[in-house]
């Protein structure tokens, strides 16, 4: 009977606490990480602690992109306080989310009274002052449920330690397992059409279409949803392309799979099929956003790079290329390198010239050949920092590492690419370097789950290709 009473009362403490009035205390990097974040916590409230504003104000100088976010985050918590008075910023300000939709309230936590008890933890740390002034809140208005947001690990851990609720910020967080991130194709055992009762198949000049019931291709083959852009292989030698899904009818390109392993970007061929239907996607001039994720050697990049320079030299598609990727906090001062802005780049674009020069090992005279390339095709090396506020027409943009920007740095590189712009955005989802980024909340990740419902975009998921036999053994023994 004991047991009983003690899991009802336990039952009813959780149900109790679930009923709560909950409010959101944000850490700094939830806000580096999306300066729109307070505006994702619907009706409840958010509260930003003064230590964190104070945080913000020693970050946002520079021209680096955590200065950038900063300052974006301060306007955005300037423009909801406005001029409300002290008293209404403690009691909390309504958010406005457009039209007259008022939800949820924003206010900021002022630090503990001098006097009260030391805390729970040592103040020498930013963390640990947040922590003991929420549990200081906490202590004040038992009435209430408070949780801290933040990216740390660490801070979270030691939170719930002093008895504070946290968790990660995950409202741009497409997928909650990396292993369900869409890989762009579905591979079948056997054969595809033993599996298809029904079939419509037309012939448009060269190409070969066939109509199928999406109801059936989703439920009774596929067992998840399928997007424009995505391939179908199996094991006899079909390859089909998504070209739409639209009024309960899936339209498949048939993609002879001798052709797709034949064709070529500025000399180089597929050495898979997977690397086949990643170069298809890349030389479409209809498809305007191509993600790849893969391992190291699965050929992301010089597939990439072979692409960009047949679409510009051969095909003149485009005026240039331009290749940035995320920089560490120690590059972001790019004026204390000598030389120009491609010459202070090029310690960390090292992989596209590494790949320009593979792409030319066997010509008679490799280096007039690569300065040739880098004429021609218009290459540019841009710093991350440096691409906010500049539109880029009939450019190829190629973003390596985007595994280590966020959703939100994501965003301001695609939304500059202008009028006949083709985006492809490389990474290793194994690599991130970044501090507070995983895989699910990576800005590779967001990007491709946000477009793969997108007409004009598509993904693939490469596997690796060893590039010797010591890279081989390193991958299945260390």
């Amino acid at each position: 009977m004991e047991e009983r009473a003690v899991a009802v009362q336990a039952v009813q403490s959780v149900r109790s606490s679930t009923q709560l009035e909950k409010i959101y205390v944000l850490d700094t990097n939830v806000l580096i990480h999306d300066p729109n974040s307070l505006m994702s916590f619907e009706e409840h409230r958010v509260v930003i602690p003064m230590t964190v504003l104070e945080e913000l104000d020693k970050l946002k100088s520079g021209k680096s992109h955590i200065a950038a976010d900063c300052r974006a985050a301060i306007r955005l918590i300037d423009s909801v306080l406005g001029a409300a008075t002290p008293d209404e910023v403690d009691a909390g300000v309504a958010i406005p989310r457009g039209g007259e939709a008022l939800l949820g309230t924003l206010s900021v936590l002022m630090p503990r009274p001098r006097g009260e008890d030391a805390g729970c933890l040592p103040e020498h740390l930013n963390d640990n002052r947040i922590i003991n002034d929420i549990a200081a809140m906490k202590s004040r208005d038992p009435s209430r449920r408070y949780v801290l947001v933040t990216k740390d690990i660490n801070m979270r851990l030691k939170a719930r330690a002093c008895g504070i609720e946290s968790e990660d910020y995950h409202n741009d967080q497409m997928v909650s397992d990396i292993r369900q991130l869409t890989r762009g194709y579905f591979e079948m055992t056997g054969s595809f059409w033993d599996r298809i009762p029904q079939v419509e198949t037309e012939q448009q000049g060269a190409e070969t279409l066939h109509h199928i019931s999406h109801g059936l291709l989703v439920s009774e083959v596929l067992g998840e949803e399928i997007y424009p852009n995505q391939f179908i292989i199996d094991e006899q030698g079909f390859v089909g392309r998504v070209l739409k899904v639209e009024q309960g009818v899936v339209t498949l390109r048939h993609m002879p799979r001798e052709q797709l392993l034949d064709q070529q970007a500025w000399g180089l061929q597929p050495m898979n099929i997977h690397q086949a239907i990643a170069l298809n996607l890349l030389l479409d001039p209809d498809v305007h956003l191509v993600t790849l994720t893969g391992a190291a050697g699965s050929g992301k990049t010089i597939l990439a790079l072979a692409a960009a320079i047949e679409m510009t030299i051969e095909h003149r598609r485009y005026n240039k290329i331009i290749a940035t990727r995320s920089t560490p906090p120690l590059a972001e001062e790019h004026g204390f390198l000598p030389g120009t802005e491609e010459e202070k780049m090029d310690p960390w674009l090292g992989a596209i010239n590494d790949n320009i020069e593979a792409l030319h090992l066997n010509d008679e005279n490799p280096n007039g050949s690569i300065n040739y390339v880098k004429e021609r095709a218009n290459i540019q090396f841009k710093a991350l920092n440096y691409i906010r506020g500049r539109s880029f027409q009939k450019s190829l943009i190629l973003i390596d590492e985007s595994q280590n920007l966020t959703p939100h740095q994501m965003k301001a590189i695609v939304t500059r690419a202008g009028e006949g712009s083709k985006v492809v955005c490389l990474g290793n989802l194994a690599q991130i370097d970044t501090p507070y980024l995983s895989p699910t909340s990576s800005g590779l990740t967001y990007m491709t789950e946000r477009f793969k419902g997108f007409a004009f975009g598509g993904s693939v998921q490469l596997n690796g290709v060893p590039r010797s036999v010591l890279a081989e053994y390193a991958e299945t023994h260390l």
